[in-house]
């Protein structure tokens, strides 16, 4: 039988809230998810997840809030029922991303707001898919002050671009390259083998060339020899 301490009761490792309201917000937040999981993938201390419950201090009175995708750096990589900050070194989240959708009400991102504000969320990005309006604020202080052009901003703490158009949001690595969905990555891995596959191809076919080459060369040797020529004497007569 499981047991349970008093605590987990206060910290529970669930919101009760389903992750998305749509499939057009459960996609958004499984983009940006990911393709920071892949950003981040090679550095063991950057800790990446996607609707966990963050508790920033341990008191009964303080409700956590599940951000939609947050990165907090200077954390390891590894499983988590939820982000109980005080387990964590005491280092809170740095970066959030919060998905709208048509349930979300003013009243509720205002209080979100509030407490990445106060528990200090370095910077906070809000996207409106169905209106493809992004918001985003910058910590200044004990305050987090609205980014006033957010096309071309590029995340100080990500190194992400992003790029805004009325109909759409793309966001960057810091390579150039686009944030790509689940399928759009497996069709570029598909890709890359293939291309893999091809050179392995090309590669073969020349060693078997060069394979053909050789044992013409050692008959024609063979068969001078045959005929009492030594061709290691014969001149090159190649220009």
């Amino acid at each position: 039988m499981t047991s349970y301490s008093p605590t987990d009761l206060y910290f529970p490792d669930s919101d009760g809230q389903p992750m998305a309201d749509n499939t057009e917000q459960f996609n958004w937040i499984v983009l940006i998810k990911e393709n920071l999981e892949i950003l981040f993938a090679d550095d063991p201390n950057v800790f990446v997840a996607g609707d966990l419950p963050w508790y920033p201090v341990k008191s009964q009175t303080v409700r956590g809030v599940a951000p939609d995708a947050l990165v907090a750096f200077g954390r390891p990589k590894g499983r988590r029922g939820s982000y109980k900050q005080w387990e964590e070194n005491n280092i809170p989240i740095q970066v959030v991303f919060e998905i709208l959708s048509p349930s979300n009400t003013e009243t509720e991102m205002a209080k979100k707001f509030e407490f990445y504000q106060r528990y200090g969320v370095e910077e906070y990005y809000l996207y409106d898919p169905d209106r493809a309006h992004l918001k985003g604020w910058i910590r200044q202080g004990l305050q987090l002050v609205e980014i006033q052009q957010m096309n071309g901003w590029i995340s100080p703490r990500l190194g992400v671009r992003f790029e805004l158009t009325a109909q759409d949001l793309t966001l960057y690595r810091p390579d150039g390259e686009r944030f790509l969905s689940p399928v759009e990555l497996r069709r570029r891995a598909e890709q890359e083998r293939l291309r893999a596959e091809q050179e392995r191809l090309r590669a073969e076919q020349e060693r078997l060339r060069a394979e053909q080459e050789r044992q013409r060369a050692d008959r024609l040797a063979a068969y001078l020899r045959s005929m009492g020529i030594d061709p290691d004497q014969i001149p090159d007569e190649s220009p």
